[in-house]
């Protein structure tokens, strides 16, 4: 505990987490404002359904407009880039040690690397854990009040709304160790860093649009759902509402974010312990 006092110690003596949490602030407020306006839309237009669409496609469509489906994405507003913030703040625990040249110190006074690498993970985790809590106690309140104005029912309560947030709480915390991990891998602060953002942000759209053209191309069902093992698609998924037609299950994508930081973790530990500080 000593060691992941240390860690939160480091990061909140720093700028580094009020300019993080000003940027996902931002971007919370106006993930928030975009699901609005498409929530708004979507329950004025709630039966429309193009003539030419699929059977399946009707499905889908009438299951995103469910009053349930759009309160559980208004709760959890922000997820996209707030992962991605997360992230970030775990690639910083592991890169400041070499960026700032520390790493020879911290390991000389905590000889046993395993430990220090679990300290980091722990740290990166509660990290995860303050931020989806803020963002939690700023959407709940503001979705209570737009669905009041729209009059609808707010479902707050109930299990379909409950479980994104929890699975929300979920995706934090592993999006933070998976930063750990990242950052292990690769120890320049700057390459990890924008790395990771080109990965996050241009790789899930590509991914998205891969997965598409060899659905089209193919026709095979299972290709779209196999979209599932891109880790920013499995937190997504974690926090619908109601399961989509043509998806996988929720569970699916926790299980999908927990290998990948189960694998991170343990994999970064490994280097850490066998790869000379210099």
């Amino acid at each position: 505990m000593r060691l992941v006092r240390a860690e939160l110690l480091k990061i909140r003596t720093t700028n580094t987490w009020w300019l993080f949490g000003l940027g996902a602030f931002v971007l919370l407020a106006l993930s928030f404002l975009v699901n609005a306006v498409s929530a708004h839309f979507i329950f004025k237009q709630a039966t429309d359904v193009p003539p030419n669409a699929s059977p399946e496609q009707a499905e889908q469509i009438r299951a995103a407009a469910d009053t349930l489906y759009q309160a559980a994405n208004l709760y959890t507003s922000g997820q996209f880039f707030g992962l991605l913030f997360v992230t970030l703040i775990g690639i910083i625990v592991v890169t400041n040690e070499f960026h700032h040249q520390t790493a020879t110190t911290t390991f000389l006074t905590t000889p046993h690397r395993t430990a220090v690498i679990l300290g980091k993970l722990v740290a990166a985790a509660l990290m995860g854990a303050g931020a989806w809590l803020i963002t939690t106690l700023l959407t709940i309140p503001a979705t209570i009040i737009f669905l009041g104005a729209e009059n609808v029912d707010n479902h707050f309560g109930q299990w379909g709304v409950i479980r994104p947030i929890l699975l929300n709480l979920l995706a934090y915390v592993l999006w933070g160790t998976l930063g750990v991990g990242f950052g292990v891998l690769i120890r320049s602060q700057i390459g990890a860093t924008v790395t990771a953002v080109v990965l996050y942000l241009v790789g899930t759209a590509a991914a998205g649009i891969i997965f598409s053209l060899l659905q089209q191309w193919l026709k095979w069902d299972w290709i779209s759902k196999a979209q599932v093992i891109v880790p920013s698609i499995a937190s997504q998924l974690m926090i619908s509402g109601t399961e989509l037609p043509g998806n996988p299950p929720q569970w699916v994508g926790a299980v999908v974010l927990i290998a990948y930081a189960v694998v991170t973790g343990f994999v970064g530990t490994m280097i850490v312990r066998t790869r000379d500080i210099s």
